[in-house]
């Protein structure tokens, strides 16, 4: 039964792996800008445009269906055209990889950073999502999500239940899952549950960390631990300086202006 169950898992995740047709990021990233600001630790989450994308953006009812861990260089490795291999993250049908941040460079992302986090834990937080490289993605995981394939309405209520996801399985894991718990190694809170003990003395909140099974990409988005980085405006942002489609063609038609007044001299020079 285990066999037929890993089969059918990898079945469906060859047809959930392919990207759908016409996706058009509203607005792609910038490599080189993201390069320029990018920070081990950092979150960078992506829009998605396969078929696992739209189901994760259906549960989370976000934009986000994926995410990464960038960890800068992982030792010497690159892609065949030289390019270093920057992200760590959870792929279906791959497993845990290192990956070039050009992979990302037409898709539409966001950064979430870590506040305040020190020197050591973050260098912690890499080399244990680093270490993961070579771990399957949970098969189980893509047979919990084929019943959420099927044209039948998700309440509200119920989609953060349904990213508990997966086998538990200590060698296979999910994107989220594995940020998660890189996080979780250095005791950094996404989305921790709050507990309020009151007494007449005092009241006062204990945070207790969530299964790692439990976070999505969109977590990282709206954690209040987590910054949002905008490359465009870290690297000096002038609004002035933009050039706007209508005032680019009036300067075009001031400068065919001024051409065709400067023949019309020339010609009246030459008559003369």
């Amino acid at each position: 039964m285990g066999w037929a169950s890993e089969g059918i898992g990898r079945l469906i995740a060859r047809y959930l792996a392919k990207p759908e047709s016409g996706y058009e990021p509203f607005t792609p990233s910038q490599a080189d800008s993201l390069r320029a600001i990018l920070l081990p630790g950092d979150v960078i989450l992506v829009e998605g445009n396969n078929h696992i994308s739209g189901v994760i953006k259906y549960l989370t009812q976000s934009t986000w269906s994926h995410a990464a861990l960038y960890v800068g260089p992982v030792g010497d490795r690159c892609t065949d055209d030289g390019e270093p291999l920057v992200l760590v993250e959870a792929n279906i049908g791959q497993g845990v990889v290192a990956a070039p941040l050009s992979k990302y460079a037409r898709f539409h992302t966001r950064i979430c950073r870590p506040v305040g986090l020190t020197a050591d834990d973050r260098a912690r937080v890499c080399a244990y999502a680093s270490e993961r490289i070579g771990f399957d993605y949970d098969v189980k995981n893509i047979l919990d999500l084929l019943r959420y394939l099927l044209p039948l309405p998700v309440p509200q209520k119920w989609r953060r239940c349904m990213m508990a996801l997966g086998s538990g399985h200590p060698t296979r894991i999910i994107c989220s899952a594995l940020i998660a718990q890189a996080f979780e190694n250095v005791r950094y809170p996404i989305l921790p549950k709050v507990t309020q003990i009151e007494s007449e003395a005092a009241r006062e909140e204990i945070l207790e960390i969530r299964h790692s099974s439990l976070y999505a990409p969109r977590d990282f988005d709206i954690s209040p631990y987590f910054e949002v980085v905008k490359p465009t405006v870290v690297r000096g942002f002038d609004y002035k300086a933009m050039s706007w489609a209508d005032m680019v063609a009036i300067a075009r038609e001031e400068v065919a202006k001024d051409a065709a007044l400067s023949e019309q001299k020339d010609k009246a020079a030459v008559a003369a």
